[in-house]
C-alpha cells in the first residue's frame, strides 16, 4: 500500500476561523498532505455567516456545515441527524479515509460512526489528556471507549499522551501511533536585533481558562514582579479568567507591568513573542503545547509546568520546567532570567527547524493512512462483538446505536442510492496547477 494516494476526510468541530492547536494541527497537516500529492477535505460546523463550501490556501476545501456550536465551540449531540450530510460528503468527494480530530468534538465522534456503518477506513487523533475520577472525565472516556473500540488506526500527540489514551479507552497500544505536533518555522522567526536585558519582558499567550492555569498566574505575577522589578509581562488571550487576572492586576498596582491584550490573531502571534524574553506556559494539562514550539521557533527561552507532554517538547537546555505550584513557578522564573544572558535566538530557531518539520508530520501520518487501508473490511456481526467490551450496559447500548445507525444507512441507501449522487471532479492542490503551468510556460518559450 506504500505510494498510494488517499483521499482524506478531516472531521472536527476545530477549525478556522477558530484559533487554538487542534485548528492549526489540521490545517497544516492537510496543507502538506496536499504537498504529497493526497486529496484532503475538511469538514467542520459553520461558524457565524460562514455556512457551505469554502476554499482556503492551495484550494483546500472546507465543509462549513450548517450546524450552530452548543458549547464550547462543539455542536449538539444528535448520534444520527449527521448521517445523510456525512454519507454524502464521503461519497462526493470519493472519500477513503475519515481522520477525526479531537476526543471532545461531537462531530468527529458522530463521523467516525457514520464512516464505520458505511465501510470506510477511521483514524483518530487524541490531542488532550483526560483524568478518571471526575464525572466530566468519566463520560468523556466512555464516549472514546465507544469510538475507539472500532476504530482502524489512532494518532497521539505525545508518549504520555498515548498512554493515557490506551488507558482511558482499552485500545490495543499496537493501533496507535505516536506522531508529534510541529511548528511552521519560516512563519515564527527570531527579531532581526536582539533585545536589551535592561528589561526582562515575560509574554503569555494562552486561553484564560482553568485548564491552561490561569489561576496560576494569578499567584505567580505578583511575586515575581515583587523579587524582580524589571521584569515586565504581556498577556495575550482571552476567556472566563481574564476577570481574574484583571483584579490581580488592580489589587497589586501592576497596570503599567502586566499588559493584557485580549484575543490575539494568531496572524500576530509572532509580533507578541518577539518582544519578550522568556515565555510562560502555566498549563495544569497539555497532551503537546504547539505554542511552546512556537516561541521556542522565535529564540524564546520557555518556562513551563511539568505537565502531560510538555517534558518530551524541547531538549533540556531550552525549557525551565516546574511543578504547577506557585513557588516552584517562581523559582523557575528565577533560573530562566538568569540562564538569558546564554541564549541566543538565532540559534534556538536554526535548532526548531531540525527538530521539527510540518512536512515530517505528514509523512509519518501518511504511513497511518496506509496501515489503515491494509486493515481487513468486516461487517456489522463481526463488529457487534467489539461494543459489548464497553461494559455490562454501555456496550449493549453501544451494540443497539451502530445497529440503528445501519438500519438508518440502508435505508438512506434506498431512498437516495450512491448512484443518484453527483461525484466532485478533482481539481488538484493550487500549488500543483501552479507548478503544471510554470512548466507550460516554460516548454513554450523553449519551442519559441
Amino acid at each position: 500500500m506504500e505510494g498510494t494516494t488517499h483521499r482524506i476526510l478531516m472531521v472536527s468541530d476545530f477549525f478556522f476561523p477558530n484559533f487554538g492547536g487542534v485548528e492549526s494541527h489540521i490545517y497544516y497537516l492537510s496543507q502538506c498532505l496536499l504537498k504529497l500529492g493526497h486529496k484532503v477535505v475538511v469538514m467542520t460546523h459553520a461558524y457565524g455567516n460562514r455556512s457551505g463550501v469554502r476554499y482556503v490556501t492551495n484550494g483546500l476545501k472546507v465543509y462549513y456545515v450548517p450546524w450552530r456550536p452548543f458549547l464550547m465551540q462543539n455542536t449538539l449531540p444528535t448520534l444520527f441527524l449527521t448521517l445523510p450530510i456525512v454519507r454524502t460528503i464521503i461519497i462526493r468527494e470519493k472519500i477513503s479515509v475519515v481522520h477525526g480530530h479531537q476526543a471532545f468534538s461531537t462531530l468527529c465522534h458522530e463521523a467516525l460512526m457514520h464512516a464505520r456503518t458505511m465501510g470506510y477506513k477511521v483514524v483518530f487523533t487524541d490531542h488532550s489528556l483526560y483524568g478518571f475520577a471526575d464525572a466530566g472525565s468519566i463520560h468523556m472516556n466512555k464516549v472514546l471507549q465507544f469510538t475507539l473500540a472500532d476504530i482502524d488506526q489512532a494518532i497521539c500527540v505525545s508518549h504520555t499522551s498515548k498512554e493515557n489514551t490506551v488507558l482511558r479507552s482499552g485500545i490495543s497500544p499496537e493501533k496507535v501511533f505516536m506522531v508529534p505536533n510541529a511548528v511552521d518555522t519560516a512563519m515564527f522567526t527570531p527579531s532581526p536585533e536582539r533585545l536589551s536585558c535592561d528589561e526582562i519582558v515575560i509574554v503569555v499567550i494562552s486561553r484564560l481558562v482553568y485548564r491552561k492555569g490561569a489561576d496560576l498566574l494569578v499567584e505567580v505575577i505578583p511575586e515575581v514582579c515583587r523579587l524582580f522589578p524589571k521584569v515586565r509581562f504581556i498577556i495575550g488571550g482571552d476567556g472566563p479568567k481574564r476577570v481574574r487576572l484583571e483584579e490581580m492586576r488592580e489589587k497589586f498596582s501592576l497596570q503599567d507591568r502586566v499588559e493584557m491584550l485580549g484575543a490575539v490573531p494568531h496572524a500576530q502571534v509572532r509580533s507578541v513573542l518577539i518582544s519578550g524574553h522568556i515565555f510562560l506556559n502555566s498549563s495544569l494539562t497539555e497532551a503537546f503545547c504547539i505554542a511552546i514550539l512556537e516561541a521556542a521557533s522565535c529564540g524564546l527561552l520557555t518556562v513551563s509546568t511539568r505537565v502531560g507532554g510538555v517534558p518530551e517538547v524541547l531538549p533540556d537546555d531550552m525549557i525551565v520546567l516546574a511543578e504547577p505550584a506557585p513557588e516552584d513557578m517562581v523559582r523557575a522564573v528565577k533560573k530562566a532570567i538568569d540562564m538569558l544572558p546564554g541564549i541566543d535566538p538565532q540559534v534556538m530557531h536554526l535548532r526548531m527547524k531540525k527538530l521539527y518539520s510540518w512536512d515530517d508530520v505528514a509523512k509519518r501520518t501518511e504511513i497511518v493512512y496506509d496501515r489503515a487501508m491494509q486493515s481487513s473490511t468486516t461487517n456489522l456481526l463481526d463488529r457487534l462483538p467489539r461494543y459489548l467490551t464497553c461494559g455490562s450496559w454501555a456496550g449493549k447500548l453501544f451494540c443497539i446505536v451502530m445497529i440503528i445507525n445501519y438500519l438508518l444507512w440502508r435505508l438512506l441507501e434506498f431512498l437516495q442510492p450512491a448512484e443518484g449522487i453527483e461525484e466532485v471532479p478533482d481539481i488538484g492542490p493550487l500549488h500543483a496547477q501552479l507548478d503544471s503551468r510554470d512548466d507550460s510556460c516554460e516548454a513554450q518559450e523553449k519551442r519559441i
